[in-house]
């Protein structure tokens, strides 16, 4: 059996860093995991999408529309373009932080409303503002590490090992940042 995660928000959010230390945890606890990355326009804020795949064989990291059990989204909006993906009875957990996309900056296009009020009539969705948290922990930047923290009190993996993991991932100087980053989002 596997579990597959995906790994939703715009480019520079921080996606990237945290399926690796998804991956350093899963491996960790002696998981098979493959880690698939689509970066999208990242470089100009647009959509990232990062895979991950666990379990005792896997063979793919991709995950189809209708297959994922968790969905971290950093974005709401990005949230909402990813839905489809979740698995009936999968989770949503998303930043309720807005990222304007060219349309609404633009002003051709008003960003949506009721988002998160939307996406919880269909399905389990845990909204947290990421980014107040984030600040919170000392660093806008930790948005990332908030989200693994609220991902991590949904599985079932000791919560010292994500530290570690944490440590063998952050380099040293953001290293209690991220540690408290990470425990204001388990506290969520």
């Amino acid at each position: 059996m596997t579990t597959s995660i995906m790994i939703v928000g715009v480019g520079g959010q921080g996606t990237l860093l945290a399926s690796k230390l998804l991956g350093n945890v899963l491996i960790a606890q002696g998981c098979d995991v493959k880690l698939s990355e689509v970066h999208g326009m990242s470089q100009r804020g647009g959509s990232v999408v990062t895979y991950v795949k666990y379990g005792d064989v896997v063979y793919s990291p991709i995950v189809d529309q209708g297959e994922a059990d968790y969905i971290l989204s950093f974005e709401i909006l990005e949230s909402a373009r990813w839905i489809s993906y979740l698995k009936q009875g999968g989770h949503l957990i998303t930043n309720t932080q807005k990222t304007w996309p060219m349309p609404v900056i633009t002003g051709a296009m008003a960003y949506p409303e009721g988002i998160v009020e939307k996406l919880s009539a269909m399905a389990d969705v845990q909204a947290v503002d990421a980014l107040k948290l984030a600040e919170q922990a000392g660093s806008p930047k930790a948005v990332n590490v908030v989200l693994i923290g609220v991902l991590s009190k949904r599985m079932d993996i000791p919560e010292e090992a994500w530290l570690k993991a944490i440590e063998e991932t952050v380099p040293p100087k953001f290293l209690e940042l991220n540690k408290k980053a990470f425990r204001l989002g388990r506290e969520a």
